[in-house]
């Protein structure tokens, strides 16, 4: 019997015992191949050395110092490194490190708010945010999600985030519009609401670049993040950037807004920030909101213990320059045309796949049970959860979930292998994925 509450009390889960590459074995030395990253974390596989290295040799320097007191080298260097490769504004910007990317959510909001407040302008407390967005799992980034069956237990704990829709082209777009067009009519309800708040009430606007967990890998069209710059700017609104999921070279830049042509406030950033081999998260804040702090009292209003952990931060930058040295952004580039092309090739016509989408190497397919009516399975099914289960029955890790229709239906499956995989397992992760999504999709339709 575990006594470790799982995510699942009511099963048991292999334990895992070792890795090799981007393959994981456990207890009983069956191999599976991580075709997700472990919810795009693991970027780097299982066994990088040089990764495993930078940590063993910061943990026989200095493990830990409390923030009040100290700052460390790896905490620095990281941060410096982040950012000299950031986005345009944040030259003179600074970065906070913590442990998740709930947390990282949970301190942009706040830095959000002492901004505003460093400032003078006290009535700026209100959040917009995307609908069919996951943020986090801490009741701030919850809340600041739009995942309906997520918050629902917890809907009277929540704060009240307002919502517009996502740049969502599969569900959204009308049949005469181009993409400008639907970009900047989506981009444009972020304007309709912050008037409906009042202008001088909101103090942020978060979003996703690619959208991840809640809608499998959806990019945004050209122009939509542009018109959102704008529409922030022109009412004095932060944009934070969420790419917890999307950063870090998964879409095949270190940032995925380099893609977009606008720079955000704020950027939390996590998953494969440490690639696993130690728990890591970011918020990055630009000079304009330094400047706010440094005018104002100078201090930050968050403080959480293992902020800029030692042994964190040198793995995190560890990673980083394998990314750097090894190229990776641009064979994440390379492998991310490979996929697609197999992708399409396998499913652009197969009757249940409504929609192929991601950048990089963050691909999603939902599944639909009508092509033509982009009609979903009854979410009672749980098609995701089936067809998630008999990928790893069959030695393979994916990331399939439910919800990207209205929060509840809609299945869709996310894979985001490794920046290190190989042609090879380009090929295992297609036929895995093959075998196990008709198998279940044979069981619902005969």
């Amino acid at each position: 019997m575990s006594h470790v509450l799982h995510r699942n009390i009511s099963i048991s889960v292999p334990i895992v015992k070792s890795a090799d590459g981007n393959y994981l074995i456990d207890e009983k030395g069956k191999r599976y191949l991580d075709a997700s990253g472990g919810a795009a974390v693991s970027c780097l596989g299982h066994t990088n050395s040089r990764v495993i290295e930078a940590i063993k040799t910061q943990l026989d320097k200095v493990s830990f110092a409390h923030t009040g007191v100290f700052s460390n080298e790896p905490a620095e260097a990281l941060a410096t490194y982040l950012i000299e490769h950031a986005p345009e504004g944040f030259g003179n910007g600074r970065v906070m490190f913590l442990g998740s990317g709930s947390e990282a959510m949970e301190a942009a909001l706040k830095l959000a708010r002492q901004y505003h407040l460093e400032r003078g302008d006290e009535k700026r407390s209100k959040i917009i945010a995307r609908d069919k967005s996951y943020h986090g799992n801490t009741l701030g980034a919850l809340a600041t999600g739009g995942h309906k069956q997520r918050q629902k237990p917890f809907d009277p704990l929540l704060i009240d985030v307002a919502h517009i829709p996502p740049c969502y082209a599969y569900r959204y777009k009308h049949d005469h519009e181009t993409d400008i067009e639907f970009g900047l009519r989506m981009a444009n309800t972020l304007e309709e609401e912050i008037l409906n708040q009042g202008p001088e009430t909101v103090a942020a606007f978060v979003a996703e670049p690619v959208s991840g967990a809640s809608l499998g890998a959806e990019p945004a069209v050209p122009g939509y993040f542009k018109r959102i710059r704008e529409i922030c700017d022109k009412y004095g609104v932060l944009f934070i950037a969420d790419e917890v999921m999307c950063g870090m070279g998964r879409t095949g830049y270190l940032f995925a807004m380099e893609a977009e042509g606008a720079c955000p406030d704020i950027i939390t950033i996590a998953k494969g920030l440490g690639a696993g081999y130690q728990p890591i998260a970011a918020v990055m804040a630009n000079e304009k909101i330094i400047k706010a702090i440094l005018e104002g009292s100078g201090n930050l209003w968050n403080g959480h213990t293992y902020m800029s952990h030692a042994i964190a931060c040198a793995g995190a930058l560890a990673v980083l320059k394998v990314i750097e040295e090894d190229q990776l952004l641009g064979a994440v580039r390379i492998k991310g045309e490979k996929l697609e092309s197999m992708l399409r090739a396998e499913f652009e016509n197969h009757p249940n796949i409504g929609d192929i989408r991601g950048r990089g190497l963050f691909w999603g397919l939902e599944i639909v049970k009508d092509k033509k009516t982009k009609e979903p399975f009854p979410a009672e099914l749980n098609l995701a959860g089936k067809i998630k289960t008999d990928i790893l029955e069959n030695g393979m890790l994916s990331y399939p979930s439910q919800g990207c229709v209205d929060g509840k239906a809609g299945d869709h499956i996310l894979l985001a292998p490794p920046y290190t995989v190989t042609d090879e397992e380009l090929h295992i992760i297609l036929a895995t994925t093959k075998k196990c999504l008709q198998n279940q999709l044979d069981k619902v339709t005969s």
